[in-house]
Order: C-alpha cells, then structure tokens, then sequence
C-alpha cells in the first residue's frame, strides 16, 4: 500500500495531529464495536502527544472503553525514567479516568525477559480471544523510528524481524548492550491503521531511505511495517522531511 505522508511544522504540530488521529479512530471503534485498542510508544515525540491526549477535548473520551497497549518496553522497572510506561503514565494515563485494568504494559523488570515476553504474549491471545495462528488486530499504533532506521525495539539485523510465530519477543540488541521487549513485525502490520511519528533533522536521511530507497526490511526495520489491510500514516516535521521528494504534502 502507498503510505500517507505528512509534513509538519514541528514535533508539538504532529503530536497535535497524533491526538486527533487517536481522538478520531476512537470514536469510531467504540461506535463500531464498544472499544478501543491503542499502541503506545517511547520517546520524545509521544511525550507531546500524551500531554495533548491529557488535556481537553481528549481528556473527556470515553476512558471506560479505551485499552492501551505498548510496541516495546526497555527492560526495566515501570517507575525508572527510562520505562516507556512511565512515560505514559506521568504525561497521560495518571490525568485521565482509564482503568486500571485498562492498562496492559510490559514488564520490562522481570529478570527473565523471554518470559516477560511470553507473559504478554498470552495476555494478548487472551484479551482479542485468539486462536491458533491469529493475530491482534490494534485499532491503532503509534511508532517512532530511530537513525538507523529502527522501530519499537526491532532493530536492524534482529532475529525479530523474521519471528514467523510469537507475538512478543525478548531480542538482544547488539548496538546497545541489552535485552529489549517488543511486539513483532507481523503484530503491528495486523493493525488497522499504523502511524509514525517522526521528529527532527537527526531522522532525516534514515526518513529518505525508508520512504523512498530500495527495500531492505532487515536493515531498515520501519520499512517493513506495512499494513496490508490497514491505514500507514507518516507524520514527520519539516526537519526529518528535508532529504525527502516532493510528494510529502502539508497536512490538511
């Protein structure tokens, strides 16, 4: 599929758009079937879209019927300043009326990470009821990339880019040193819609190479994140879009 591209001013502009997204694909998932399902991600641009998601009008959504998730987690405690969770939970989920039982993270502190893995593996078969072979279907996920190309923890050359049967996985990360916690490839392209929030000059020409070069999959990890039955929205502000052609076009 041709993925939607883009361009905005800056990173406070896309977490703007992000939070309408979210706000947007909520009301019609709950209007369709009583829920929403979202992936939540780590990083610097997510954090604006938690603050805008904490405020009013996001604020008043329908928290009772909202369900997040998380692509990755860093394998540490959920209050350590480096847990995406806590991210989450300071800028967002701690100001808004979501259940506790709403909230599925991660447990990056587990001393075993395969099983920490395996955990949330199982929680997913059991919340979207899966049978053998199926897959979670998110109403929406929310990705960042790297400049190396990298996604949630799926890193380029990692075995989990070619996981053909778990859901979550526990890789190890040669560039840094440790062991991550990451929903697979074929997880996030079973979503209905996919979108990348990308922010800064840093990301530029790892942007290029992902939208516009030759497909390496393996060694540029977001290039394959492609929703055959789904939505694939960029959002990139004007800094990570500077190498890129003209068809990113200024969001509406």
């Amino acid at each position: 599929m041709t993925p939607e591209i883009r361009t905005l001013a800056d990173a406070e502009a896309i977490a703007h758009v992000a939070a309408g997204e979210f706000c947007r694909r909520c009301a019609a998932a709950v209007a369709e079937g009583g829920r929403f399902t979202a992936v939540l991600s780590g990083g610097s641009t997510p954090r604006l879209l938690f603050r805008e998601l904490a405020c009013e009008p996001a604020r008043s959504l329908p928290w009772e019927t909202i369900h997040i998730f998380w692509g990755d987690e860093r394998t540490v405690p959920p209050d350590h300043p480096d847990s995406n969770f806590r991210t989450a939970w300071d800028e967002l989920l701690s100001h808004v009326a979501v259940p506790a039982a709403n909230i599925h993270r991660l447990h990056g502190e587990d001393l075993d990470p395969a099983a920490a893995a395996a955990g949330y593996e199982a929680d997913l078969r059991a919340f979207f009821d899966l049978g053998p072979g199926q897959l979670p279907r998110f109403d929406l996920v929310f990705l960042g990339m790297g400049g190396d190309g990298h996604t949630a923890s799926l890193f380029p050359g990692s075995g989990a880019l070619i996981e053909p049967t778990h859901l979550a996985v526990a890789p190890w990360v040669d560039s840094l040193s440790v062991r991550r916690l990451t929903l697979t490839s074929r997880v996030f392209n079973a979503a209905a819609c996919v979108v990348f929030l990308v922010a800064g000059g840093d990301k530029a020409a790892a942007l290029r190479r992902v939208l516009e070069g030759p497909r390496h999959p393996l060694d540029l990890p977001s290039q394959g994140i492609v929703p055959p039955d789904g939505d694939l929205v960029w959002l990139v502000d004007q800094a990570a879009a500077r190498l890129l052609s003209p068809r990113a076009v200024p969001a509406r």
